[in-house]
């Protein structure tokens, strides 16, 4: 259902369809693209696929027992649907999971220095640090403290600092505001868009805050049971009813507030999917 753009397209996953333990399928027939430069939303409830998509991008569908078997991945104009999580880092593809995934017992310093391990042959410099603390006063700060002792948002903004040192050219973020304060969400976001207009780094968001994701997105993409089931530009999307209706809290006649539950099948509401 994805559209083409006018843009060249850092990131093409066409018409791919994913199966865990061999027996239960999770995606089924799914396509977007990434444009380069671009900020990408892909946005769904619970239990859609959004946090597969990514892990089927960046190679992890192995450690979970589940695989592509049909469609096709590519990355900056080559397939990468059968390619290594290692692969995929050096051709410059940073996957920040769900979860932060700090090493708690190194410093904010080693974290860093970590990152650069996923570089191998590739030279990197102070320059990178310094780019990290720029973007991320607070880290400089504790630099010497020990990951675990963190805040949330600390550690958040830990984990798009370690992205950052291998220089990709594609972040796919998943859940960034998971857990955090509100005040917190909007600084740790406004710094992704300023990474973003900066550094020219494309990124897939995968986001439960649509109103958020849509808001710093030029387009998104949403899915349900495994399938996107509309897309667009981002301000057609915040103008679409019923992504009002089910993603940003809009309420309807009754002044109630819709939820998606609410409708067996979205395939019964033919204005969803014309």
């Amino acid at each position: 259902m994805a559209r083409s753009h006018d843009m060249d397209n850092i990131l093409k996953v066409n018409n791919i369809e994913v199966v865990y333990n061999k027996a239960v399928q999770v995606l089924r027939g799914l396509s977007l693209v990434v444009p380069r430069g671009a900020i990408v939303a892909l946005l769904g409830s619970n239990g859609a696929g959004k946090s597969t998509v990514l892990k089927s991008v960046s190679g992890l569908l192995d450690l979970e027992d589940g695989e592509v078997t049909s469609g096709e991945i590519t990355f900056k104009d080559r397939s990468v649907t059968m390619a290594s999580p290692e692969t995929l880092v050096h051709r410059g593809l940073f996957h920040m999971m769900e979860g932060r995934h700090v090493f708690e017992d190194l410093t904010v310093e080693e974290n860093l220095i970590a990152a650069t391990y996923a570089c191998p042959g590739k030279k990197v410099t102070r320059n990178a640090f310094d780019l990290v603390y720029t973007y991320f006063p607070r880290l400089k700060a504790c630099a010497n403290r020990l990951a675990g002792y963190l805040s949330g948002g600390e550690q958040q903004m830990l984990a798009i600092g370690r992205a950052l040192v291998a220089e990709p050219d594609l972040i796919m973020l998943d859940e960034p505001s998971l857990g955090l304060a509100p005040l917190l969400v909007e600084e740790i976001f406004e710094i992704i868009v300023r990474i973003n207009r900066e550094q020219e780094t494309s990124m897939l968001l995968v986001e439960q805050n649509a109103a958020l994701a849509l808001a710093v997105s030029s387009y998104g993409y949403i899915m349900e049971n495994g399938k996107v089931v509309i897309d667009g530009k981002a301000d057609s999307l915040t103008e679409n009813d019923d992504v009002q209706e089910f993603y940003l809290g809009a309420t309807g006649e009754d002044g109630k507030h819709k939820s998606y539950k609410e409708i067996k099948h979205y395939k019964r509401r033919k204005r969803w999917l014309s």
